[in-house]
C-alpha cells in the first residue's frame, strides 16, 4: 500500500503516518517542518518532502519525487492546515485570512492535482480533511468557518467529477482533535479524540469509501443540530461564545 499524506510534521497527519506505517504502507510524508517530519517518519518506511501545501510548485516536485521512485499512490490524504482566529475590521487579518484559506482550500488542489491523472489506471482514494467548523460561522473563526465550508463543497464537486475514472474522494469532518492547533484554544472542547483515535476514525472512513462523515459520531449529532438551528436561536446562542486567539501560526 502506498500513501501520501500532507501535514505530516505534526497533529493529525503525524499520526496518520504512524497508523499506516504500523500496516507496512510505503509512505510519502509532506510538511513544512524537515524536523517534524523526521520525528513522524522514524522506525517507518517513508519518503520525506518539505513543502508548504500553499506552493503548488512545491507540492508539484514532492508528487513527482513520490511517482519516480514509489509510484502512483493508493491513498493520498491532504490533513494540513491552518487554524486561527481572525477579525475582519483588523486590516493586518488581512493577510491572516488568505494565508488560511490559501492552506485550507487550495492546498487540497495542489495536494491532489499531481496525483489524479497517474492514479487512474488502478484507482484509488483522495481524502479531504474539512471541519465542523465549517457547517457554521464562528465568531472570530470567519477565516477558518469559511475555508472548512469551501473544503467541503470542493471535495464534493471532487468527487462527483471522479466517481467515472474509479477515484473515491473521501471527506472526513472531525470535531475537536487534542494537537498543538487545538491545545491554545481558551475554551472547553467537548468529544476531543486524541490525534491517535482520529487516525484511526480517518482510516475506517477511507477504507469504507465514505463520501462525508463527521467524527466522532457524537460531534455528528452536533453537527447536524448545528446546520438546522434558524438563524435567530444560532445568532443567540454563539453571539457570544468563547473566541479562537489570533495571530497566524509559525
Amino acid at each position: 500500500m502506498r500513501v501520501f499524506i500532507t501535514g505530516a510534521s505534526s497533529g493529525l497527519g503525524a499520526a496518520l503516518a504512524r497508523h499506516y506505517g504500523a500496516l507496512g504502507a510505503q509512505l510519502g510524508l509532506a510538511g513544512r517542518r524537515l524536523d517534524g517530519l523526521q520525528h513522524t517518519a522514524a522506525g517507518l518506511d517513508a519518503r520525506l518532502y518539505q513543502a508548504d501545501v500553499r506552493d503548488a510548485a512545491a507540492m508539484q516536485s514532492a508528487a513527482d519525487a513520490f511517482l519516480s521512485t514509489v509510484g502512483p499512490p493508493d491513498i493520498v490524504i491532504a490533513a494540513a492546515g491552518i487554524s486561527v482566529g481572525t477579525l475582519t475590521e483588523v486590516a493586518k487579518d488581512a493577510t491572516v485570512f488568505r494565508a488560511v484559506m490559501d492552506a485550507n482550500v487550495l492546498g487540497l488542489v495542489h495536494t491532489f492535482q499531481p496525483f489524479i491523472a497517474p492514479m487512474q489506471k488502478n484507482g484509488g482514494v483522495l481524502c479531504g480533511i474539512s471541519s465542523v467548523a465549517g457547517v457554521r460561522g464562528l465568531p472570530g473563526g470567519g477565516a477558518y468557518s469559511a475555508s472548512k465550508a469551501a473544503a467541503t463543497v470542493y471535495l464534493e464537486a471532487l468527487r462527483l467529477e471522479l466517481k467515472a475514472r474509479g477515484i473515491h474522494v473521501v471527506t472526513v469532518a472531525p470535531g475537536y482533535i487534542d494537537t498543538p492547533m487545538t491545545q491554545v484554544n481558551p475554551y472547553a472542547m467537548p468529544f476531543k479524540m486524541t490525534a491517535t483515535m482520529a487516525a484511526a476514525r480517518v482510516a475506517r472512513c477511507i477504507a469504507r469509501r465514505r463520501a462525508y462523515t463527521v467524527i466522532p459520531w457524537q460531534m455528528a449529532w452536533v453537527a447536524r443540530l448545528l446546520k438546522w438551528l434558524p438563524i435567530p436561536v444560532y445568532d443567540s446562542v454563539f453571539e457570544k461564545a468563547p473566541r479562537k486567539p489570533r495571530g497566524l501560526p509559525t
